[in-house]
């Protein structure tokens, strides 16, 4: 089956991140705006949809910077409700559709994920593969325009 959503626990992530806003509180808003630009860079690179779940008794949702969208969703639990409670619902919903990834250090909640035809990732493993992802895109990007420059060049 295709893998059709990726679900993140943003705090989960964030804790495993240092290099992501670095000296910022991992609860504050400015870290979890970076983590959503750097997804948001990934989601454009690779045409999965994301959805980034925080725990909602510590992020403050009306004031965030970044709108949320279909390719790239942000959530906030409601109080008395965790992410991973959301990541387990959006599984079981998405499961007609293709496989969800999973995105979270816990462990039971990543046992629980595979067991309702998901996968699940560690953070440091999906960390990896977000900065080889972004780097072999800037890598790419610079070797184009490396060449059209070349190309527009006139002779001398």
């Amino acid at each position: 089956m295709a893998l059709v959503r990726i679900l993140v626990d943003g705090y989960s992530l964030l804790h495993n991140w240092p290099e992501l806003a670095p000296g910022k509180p991992r609860f504050s808003a400015a870290a979890r705006e970076e983590l959503i630009h750097q997804l948001t860079l990934y989601r454009d690179a690779i045409g999965t949809p994301i959805t980034i779940v925080f725990d909602g008794a510590n992020a403050e949702p009306r004031k965030a910077a970044v709108e949320s969208t279909p390719e790239l969703e942000i959530l906030y639990s409601r109080v008395g409700q965790t992410a991973d409670d959301i990541i387990e619902r959006v599984t079981h919903r998405m499961r007609p559709f293709g496989e969800v990834l999973a995105v979270t250090d816990d462990f039971a909640e990543r046992d629980t994920v595979i067991a309702m035809g998901g996968m699940a990732s560690s953070c440091l493993n999906f960390i990896q593969t977000v900065e080889s992802t972004l780097a072999e895109l800037k890598d790419d990007i610079k070797s184009y325009n490396r060449s059209e420059r070349n190309r527009f060049k006139r002779p001398k």
